[in-house]
């Protein structure tokens, strides 16, 4: 079995928020849709796909609410290794349709399997992850430039949101890890 490493970048953002794992070839895109909410720390609140040139992979569902989307593609059987199959291919994750976080994932290296390892895991990242429902990219942007600002109108109340711990530069690798060997990926299941 190969291992994947794979870079998952937040697109719009400078600095960069990115995550770099490494995860078998095998992997289901359920399974990875999970390991991509853990690492980048999602909260699973909100529906996502997986975008490979024209092709939409879903999760489909018998109650499946978007009738008329016959050209998507149900993902349940689908391994990671049929979207990736050669270094530098790269593909779409798009979480929170409101929001719209778009993820360039990127195989970056194919490597031998290594049994010191316990797959999935976090090998690097940077910067923390938005917060859930904060409008976009855009939507972040202003939360970052207001907390910076306690004279601002809107401070006290993206505080009070945000906690006074946020960090927006903070990312806890070990904590992710850790997470990343739960059942489900330490994945919250609200959303498949």
């Amino acid at each position: 079995m190969r291992i994947f490493q794979i870079q998952i970048a937040l697109k719009g953002f400078r600095p960069k928020i990115w995550r770099r794992i490494l995860v078998p070839e095998n992997v289901l895109l359920p399974d990875f849709h999970k390991i991509i909410q853990t690492t980048m720390g999602w909260t699973n609140s909100h529906l996502h796909h997986f975008v490979k040139g024209r092709s939409y992979y879903v999760h489909k569902t018998e109650d499946d609410v978007f009738v008329g989307n016959n050209s998507d593609i149900d993902y349940a059987k689908i391994k990671i290794s049929d979207l990736l199959s050669f270094e530098k291919d790269k593909i779409i994750y798009e979480y929170d349709f409101g929001d719209d976080w778009e993820h360039d994932i990127v195989l970056e290296k194919i490597l031998p399997y290594d049994n010191k390892l316990v797959y999935p895991i976090c090998v690097k990242g940077k910067m923390n992850c938005p917060t859930e429902d904060c409008g976009g990219v855009l939507g972040y942007a202003y939360m970052l430039e207001v907390i910076k600002d306690p004279e601002h109108e809107d401070y006290e109340e993206l505080r009070d949101w945000l906690g006074e711990e946020f960090d927006p530069e903070f990312f806890d690798i070990d904590t992710v890890n850790e997470l990343l060997k739960r059942k489900d990926f330490g994945c919250l299941d609200l959303f498949y």
